[in-house]
């Protein structure tokens, strides 16, 4: 495919003189008819067509390659007056409907005009098709479609649960699929022939590319796929090739009238027609992206299997928290249907289960638990769970959040923004700090909301799958940003829950001076902290802790760094602290200072391990 071809275009060009001849000859037989704007012409004389605009073509889907289209034309007729006396005239505008059919399988070769009448309003097409030949399909009509094209070719994959087998689908729709090289560096992943070519096709034993004659019908599907992937998107891939050929093969045959060289559509791997960018071409990979999926896990029979599914493992695991069981669900379900993990997961959101969203998340490369919120709180673009390097960026650069967590009111726990009360946070076995199991399914309550953007990785029209493909090996990058309006700021149960706790911190912030030598002693007794205790946590030597707080040395930064993190001290009075000291921190020229700042503001409730190894992960100097 080479671009945008519009139907309305060719129709102007091809059938100009057609539809001219028609409304030339309506007009002549149909004077009474018309509808003419007579100002200077006393009595009719003779009424003939002088020119026309074809201002718009309406198509309507047909069976096989035939279509029905409305061409609505602007005429301009001239009337000159009937009584010799006169020598007037006027020049009138008719707009007229020209209903017309064609079969682009003999390229409209056997184009007619089947009425033709004045102009009143558009037709409403019942499978209306775009001015490039694809199928207007709405987000909330894929299911439907989905529906419609198993009826047609695998109907038993509508009456039990069931995986599509997509051989047996090509099969049964007169298509056939070959297992062969593409390309040497598998940028083309599946292409679908919609007529006789003869193509050029990688050969891995010749290294090179070589002419192989192909045969209309036909889906080539790369081998390599198998092993660089997975079977789920080589089912993927092949059903895909299959929703072109059902639903794109007139966008195809325009590209045809345009091209007659035109032979194939060929997609890449991560998506995205090969040989196209403009809208046309992308509405149609969207579909067959969109279809697919739906068509190997038709909604009904999805739901019936995963019902089954999540009771089978409620009873196994012995919990009724939906939470605790999507997870190996989505993987039966994936495994069932013969589907990507990522496709079951997007379907359960589907199926109205908005509680995967939470599931399978990698944030840093590391797997982040599940979690639930209420139903609607997020967007589709919205998160819970942020990266450390985006959640730096955000507590530095945003005025709004960092305003709302440099109280000490939130702490970062893998990779949520949560509010730091024990009702949320708590410390498991292994002595790591972790959200509780309230928090887990009371997101919405107690974590903040972040709008995400692709910034690299895929196009604008796959976000919605985007957003739920944070996993493991996503190479898809986000942006991250807080403050659009429409998060959750802690709300009046979450205010009441922290207020003791703000209320003792303020207290001492407000006995500090500005000395800070005194400010360690007041936090340590507050903290009820012993020298030997913190000597453990920091690893600095006992005497030396007891001179800097004392006020016998002045310490290091990094010393004092690690003080505050051994003390737990909130950001506000480790900030008071560190100001009133010697030292600084310095975010313009080193890196390390900036997770230091990072492990002070959010990380402060966590253990001395904990936050020695977030350190270490960010490429931080060791404290």
């Amino acid at each position: 495919m080479v671009g945008n071809r519009s139907f309305t275009d060719y129709v102007r060009s091809r059938f100009y003189n057609e539809l001219y001849s028609a409304i030339e000859v309506y007009v002549e037989e149909n004077v009474d008819s018309l509808d003419l704007d007579l100002r200077n012409v006393r009595n009719v004389g003779e009424v003939f067509l002088t020119d026309m605009e074809i201002k718009f073509v309406s198509v309507n889907d047909l069976p096989d390659m035939k279509i029905e289209f409305d061409v609505v034309v602007e005429a301009e007729i001239e009337v000159t007056e009937g009584d010799y006396h006169y020598d007037d005239f006027d020049q009138c505008y008719q707009w007229f409907l020209l209903c017309c059919v064609g079969d682009l399988e003999c390229s409209l070769d056997d184009f007619k005009i089947t009425g033709i009448s004045i102009y009143s309003q558009r037709n409403k097409m019942p499978k209306p098709l775009s001015d490039a030949l694809v199928p207007y399909i709405h987000s909330e009509e894929l299911d439907n479609v989905a529906t419609d094209f198993l009826r047609r070719h695998y109907p038993k994959a509508l009456k039990t649960p069931m995986a599509v087998d997509p051989l047996k689908l090509a099969e049964k729709m007169g298509l056939d699929v070959k297992i062969r090289h593409i390309t040497k560096d598998l940028s083309i992943f599946g292409q679908v022939y919609f007529h006789d070519t003869e193509a050029k096709i990688y050969d891995p034993d010749k290294d090179e590319m070589v002419i192989t004659s192909v045969n209309a019908r036909t889906i080539f599907v790369d081998p390599k796929a198998y092993f660089l992937r997975n079977l789920g998107a080589v089912n993927n891939t092949i059903v895909h090739e299959c929703v072109h050929w059902d639903k794109h093969r007139k966008a195809f045959e325009l590209e045809r009238l345009y091209n007659s060289s035109a032979t194939k559509i060929r997609c890449q791997v991560v998506g995205g027609i090969k040989d196209g960018e403009r809208d046309a071409t992308d509405w149609m990979e969207w579909q067959a992206n969109s279809l697919a999926p739906r068509i190997q896990m038709p909604l009904g029979m999805f739901k019936t299997k995963a019902f089954e599914l999540i009771r089978e493992y409620r009873k196994e695991l012995g919990t009724d928290e939906l939470i605790d069981v999507l997870e190996p669900v989505i993987d039966e379900l994936a495994a069932f249907f013969c589907v990507s993990r990522l496709a079951a997961k997007i379907r359960m959101i589907d199926a109205g289960y908005e509680e995967a969203t939470g599931t399978f998340t990698y944030i840093d490369g590391r797997y982040v638990r599940p979690h639930r919120f209420k139903k609607g709180i997020l967007e589709k673009n919205q998160t819970f769970s942020i990266g450390a390097e985006d959640a730096a960026i955000q507590g530095l650069t945003n005025p709004t959040l960092a305003t709302l967590i440099r109280d000490g009111s939130y702490q970062y726990v893998d990779a949520h923004f949560v509010l730091n009360h024990p009702k949320y946070v708590t410390v498991n076995l292994f002595g790591e700090t972790v959200l509780t199991d309230y928090a887990r399914t009371h997101m919405d309550e107690c974590c903040l909301i972040f709008d995400l953007s692709v910034r690299s990785g895929c196009k604008e029209k796959y976000h919605t799958e985007c957003f739920l493909n944070r996993d493991e090996t996503s190479p898809i990058a986000f942006d991250v940003v807080y403050g659009k309006g429409y998060q959750h700021a802690p709300r009046e149960k979450q205010n009441q829950l922290l207020a003791d706790k703000l209320m003792e911190e303020n207290h001492i912030y407000s006995q500090l001076p500005t000395n800070y030598h005194t400010c360690l002693q007041i936090v340590r007794e507050w903290k009820d902290v012993t020298f030997e205790e913190l000597a453990e946590r920091t690893l600095i030597n006992e005497r030396t802790i007891r001179r800097i707080v004392n006020g016998e040395s002045q310490g290091s930064l990094n010393s004092l760094i690690l003080i505050c993190l051994g003390l737990h001290l909130p950001p506000r009075i480790s900030n008071h602290i560190i100001s009133n000291s010697p030292f600084r921190l310095n975010f313009h020229s080193n890196n390390s200072h900036i997770w230091y700042d990072f492990a002070l503001t959010y990380l402060y409730p966590q253990s001395m391990d904990e936050i020695r190894t977030f350190l270490l992960q960010q490429g931080a100097d060791p404290l």
